[in-house]
């Protein structure tokens, strides 16, 4: 599409990304704590994250691949269709008492957060390239309202899950449920036209594959979103784990989480003008230099501080709102829009499997090595995006 973004099919992408906004605080906010308490193991309270983000590269295969054949609104739907599934697959688990069908659901939610993420390249398909970074930014803040107030619902959904017989954990999921299940109704009804250019057309054989400067570009995008998935994820999980193993209650866990999903969408128009003005290797350096503060800031904060750790997963949040915003622009820049749908499906499977990585890996350092060191790690980490940057940079040129 060429000129400014249709405002119709961007606001309808919006008001869903709002929906299913709490959906995707879900599994951030209780499923650590529901795996402990389910598993009796904080070893293996990482699971949940490790399932529902290798659920997620699953579903980013099938997403992209329908998405490039009918188009972004068939996509989407099915995605947020699979995540009301596996949102209530959950509920009945933890009613159940059953780690057999608790796996097996939190992949198949893992699809619905997918979704909800892979709804960025809708927005960037909805603006002309010397915008692209505030519409995909546009599309991610719309998330910030859902995502921000799922956390704070703990409560609120805990007593009704007690009122219906489930346990309190399972709370968040239910609202899920009604999250996803809306946001796939409001799609269905009102995105028109298709987002996405050639909905139905396939690939030529002929078509070439990005190469050179375009190819680097694409390395680059891809692994700066893969490394701030890994760090972010692994550091975010285990937070509500230390909080409690600390005397913090779930809803101290609630607040400090939602601070940090705040600060992963809500910077987001910001950071889509900045990469539009400086390009996306500058913002994805930055990216780099964020999460290594935050992790610094996370080995440092004493383990009773709800503060410390607050503003520890601010930077966190800001640090891979950056590395998104920035690789998503740097990606879709580098694809031709023949192969854009389904290239940008398996960007997203590598993404889910960094996240599954940090997810299964940090309970076991946490285990072993405490919450200070799994920090650091994270940190270490991180700082490797700053020359992944600057080689993405070296190969398209430099910064604008």
């Amino acid at each position: 599409m060429t000129g400014a973004a249709p405002r119709r099919p961007l606001a309808v992408l919006v008001f869903s990304q709002v929906l299913s906004g709490a959906g995707l605080a879900a599994g951030i906010t209780v499923g650590a704590l529901l795996a402990e308490d389910m598993l009796g193991s904080t070893g293996l309270a990482g699971v949940p994250s490790a399932l529902f983000t290798a659920g997620a590269a699953v579903g980013a295969v099938g997403i992209g691949r329908l998405s490039q054949h009918r188009g972004r609104r068939a996509g989407l739907i099915l995605g947020y269709g699979a995540g009301v599934l596996g949102s209530l697959g959950v509920v009945a688990a933890a009613a159940l008492g059953s780690v057999l069908l608790l796996f097996p659901s939190l992949l198949v939610y893992g699809a619905g957060t997918a979704t909800n993420l892979m709804a960025r390249y809708a927005g960037a398909e909805l603006a002309p390239p010397e915008r692209r970074g505030r519409a995909v930014s546009t599309v991610l803040c719309a998330t910030t309202l859902g995502a921000v107030a799922g956390p704070n619902l703990v409560t609120a959904t805990g007593d009704l899950a007690l009122a219906w017989g489930v346990p309190r954990l399972a709370g968040p999921f239910l609202l899920a449920a009604a999250a996803f299940g809306a946001a796939a109704v409001v799609l269905a009804a009102l995105l028109r036209p298709e987002p996405l250019p050639q909905p139905a057309a396939p690939a030529a054989p002929s078509a070439p594959g990005p190469t050179g400067g375009p190819r680097r570009g694409l390395l680059a995008g891809t692994a700066v979103m893969l490394l701030t998935q890994l760090v972010m994820i692994a550091l975010m999980t285990m937070t509500p784990v230390h909080l409690r193993a600390h005397g913090h209650d779930a809803q101290a866990a609630g607040l400090v989480i939602a601070l940090h999903v705040g600060a992963m969408f809500l910077p987001s128009p910001l950071t889509g003008r900045w990469v539009d003005r400086v390009g996306p290797q500058r913002v994805a350096a930055a990216s780099g230099v964020t999460l290594l503060a935050a992790g610094l800031l996370a080995m440092l904060a004493p383990p009773h501080s709800v503060a410390g750790l607050a503003v520890a997963l601010v930077l966190l949040g800001l640090g891979w709102n950056f590395g998104l915003v920035s690789g998503t622009a740097w990606v879709t820049e580098a694809l031709p829009p023949a192969r854009r749908a389904t290239s940008q499906g398996l960007v997203d499977v590598g993404i889910a499997l960094a996240g599954a990585t940090g997810g299964m890996a940090s309970g076991p350092v946490l285990a072993a090595g405490g919450f200070p060191v799994l920090a650091l790690v994270c940190g270490v980490l991180a700082a490797v995006v700053v020359p992944v940057a600057a080689l993405g940079a070296r190969g398209a040129g430099g910064a604008r």
